[in-house]
Order: C-alpha cells, then sequence, then structure tokens
C-alpha cells in the first residue's frame, strides 16, 4: 500500500516545519502551502512548496490536489502581546483560512483534516488538569485567538457533520525548541525565547510579565510533531481530540530561574514585574491521558535537555548576527 501523501498548512512555521521534517524522515511525500509571512519561516527544500494565500478558496483548492492528509496548521499566531493588538485580524483571517481549507478538503475528497487547535481553548477553564471533554463543558474562550482556534474545531464537527470529512484534532501545549525566535515588543515572543533573548542581552534585573505565579507545561517541539503525526496515521484518532502536551507544570517566575541557572549567570538572579495583559490565562495544566492510552503517545524530551538546547541554538544565532538585543 502507498504511502499517504500529505499537505501541510503553515507548513514553513514552527511547529509546521518540525512535522514536514519528521514525515520526509520517515518517507512520506510532502507538500507544504504557506504565505512566508513569520521572518523566521522555513521550507525543508526536500518538500514541494506552495507559496499561497490559504484565504483564496480557488487557490486552496489546487493545494490539496491528489493529498491523502491535511495537517493544517496556518494560523495567524503570536505571543500575548499580538493577541491584544490584532484580535480583529486574527478573527478575520483565521475563520477564512478555516472555510477555505475545509471546503478545499471537501472538495479533494481528502482522507483526514487534522486540525491544529492550540491550549487557549481551555482560557477559561477552572478545572485542572484539563481533559478534552471540559472544552464542552466550560464558557468559550474570551481571547480572540483563543476563540477562533475554538471555531476552528466546530470547524471540524460540522464538516464532519454534513460531508463526513473525516479529522482529528490536537491541541499543542506550550511548544517549544529551536528554530524559533524571539521578538523585540513585550509580549509577542513566546516566553522561553524571549527570557533567553533577554538574558543574552544583560538585561537585569530581568523583565517578567505580570506577578511570576503564572504556570504552564512546556513540550518540546519535536515531541508535539511526533504526537500529530501519531494522531494523523493512527485509525483510533480519527474523529478525536487530542491534548498533546505534558501535565508537568511550572510557575513562570521558576522557569526563568531555571534558566538562569542553566545558563550559569553569576549574578544574583533578580526580576522586575511588569504590569501584564488582560488575556495573560493564570494556570494551563493538560490531562494528557487520552493521548497515551488511544495512541501510545507521550512526551520524551527532558524539559532541561530542551531548554539547553534553546539556549545554546540562540547563543549561536546571536554570535552570527541573527538575534536582536
Amino acid at each position: 500500500m502507498a504511502k499517504a501523501k500529505f499537505l501541510i498548512t503553515g507548513g514553513a512555521g514552527f511547529i509546521g516545519s518540525e512535522i514536514v521534517r519528521q514525515l520526509i524522515d520517515q518517507g512520506y511525500s510532502v507538500r507544504v502551502a504557506d504565505n512566508l509571512s513569520k521572518k523566521d519561516a522555513q521550507v525543508d527544500p526536500r518538500a514541494e512548496f506552495i507559496k499561497i494565500d490559504l484565504t483564496d478558496l480557488q487557490k486552496t483548492k489546487k493545494a490539496f490536489a491528489q493529498i491523502d492528509i491535511c495537517i493544517n496548521t496556518a494560523a495567524k499566531i503570536g505571543g500575548i502581546g499580538y493577541f491584544h493588538k490584532y484580535p480583529a485580524t486574527i478573527l478575520s483571517e483565521n475563520n477564512k483560512i478555516y472555510s477555505s481549507t475545509f471546503e478545499a478538503a471537501v472538495a479533494a475528497n481528502i482522507k483526514r483534516m487534522v486540525y491544529i487547535s492550540s491550549s487557549m481553548v481551555f482560557e477559561s477553564a477552572d478545572h485542572f488538569p484539563s481533559k478534552e471533554g471540559d472544552v464542552e463543558k466550560i464558557p468559550p474562550p474570551i481571547s480572540s485567538y483563543g476563540f477562533s482556534k475554538l471555531t476552528g474545531e466546530w470547524y471540524c464537527r460540522s464538516f464532519y457533520d454534513q460531508y463526513k470529512l473525516p479529522f482529528s484534532i490536537c491541541r499543542p501545549f506550550n511548544a517549544y525548541g529551536v528554530n524559533e525566535f524571539p521578538e523585540r515588543e513585550v509580549g509577542y515572543a513566546h516566553v522561553i525565547p524571549d527570557l533567553i533573548r533577554k538574558i543574552l542581552s544583560d538585561q537585569y534585573p530581568l523583565d517578567m510579565l505580570g506577578d511570576g505565579q503564572q504556570t504552564r507545561c512546556f513540550t518540546h517541539v519535536s515531541d508535539i510533531a511526533r504526537g500529530i503525526i501519531t494522531t494523523s496515521l493512527n485509525p483510533k484518532g480519527e474523529n478525536e481530540d487530542f491534548n498533546i502536551g505534558t501535565d508537568k507544570e511550572i510557575k513562570m517566575i521558576d522557569l526563568a530561574a531555571k534558566i538562569w541557572k542553566v545558563m550559569e549567570i553569576t549574578k544574583p538572579f533578580k526580576v522586575n514585574f511588569v504590569r501584564g495583559f488582560k488575556f495573560d490565562i493564570k494556570r494551563r495544566v493538560p490531562d494528557v491521558q487520552k493521548a497515551k492510552k488511544l495512541l501510545d503517545w507521550e512526551p520524551q524530551v527532558k524539559f532541561e535537555e530542551g531548554l539547553k538546547e534553546v539556549i545554546n541554538w540562540l547563543k549561536a544565532q546571536r554570535a552570527q548576527g541573527k538575534l536582536e538585543k
């Protein structure tokens, strides 16, 4: 039996590019559809590449030709500052991408749409760890980004109900790893590359958003990509939703102290708390048992080893003049 042909929308992005790399390493045929809007976008030269505006239905239909499985990672995304500055753009553009890609998937009669949602759908959660089924019990997210990602999950269910388009929903929890550059503007970057950049730039004391008591569960991007691929190929993943992450929780103040220690900074650890954003979620912890039981998937990369990898990579980027101070 021939191996499935994959389409990865947003395949030049942080998570998307890792999915592409792993699939090609496993011998799969991969087509990447991306508009290269991110400054650190990269396309694996081994993949077929289409530069495309995925809000354009006719162009999107061509990208879906002869595809078996689409892993739909394309979305307007950024750090919490980005969520606050561009709420209308996020909601509008993401909905256009969903409409275009789901309609194209139906027209192409693909075997499965694997939608990459977000842990932000649990924005209003008050029960931890949060199970997949809690999404239907808690209030909807109040941020435009969280709401847009939840909307994408409803696209999955609605297109299955009307067109029988098979789907899988994957919710990554706080991906980190190499190939993700920090941003200069406050809140645009994800927290790990942002903190490393600040330390490399000799910021002292270290600026931290909020009170440092927010908690997250960080998962290495290679583990997340492997979880998404496992979901897309496993029959037990069809028409199911999965939290893809770890349930090991860490406070942001403890994260900063850990990075400080790993980087072997000689000054005493000291932070300056900066006023946070309205939608800065205080706690986020997934229940990850469903993926373990149904898919036999769980994270493998130890957090401290992953941190060292990211630190060394960002140091190298700075030495090459690719990392802004």
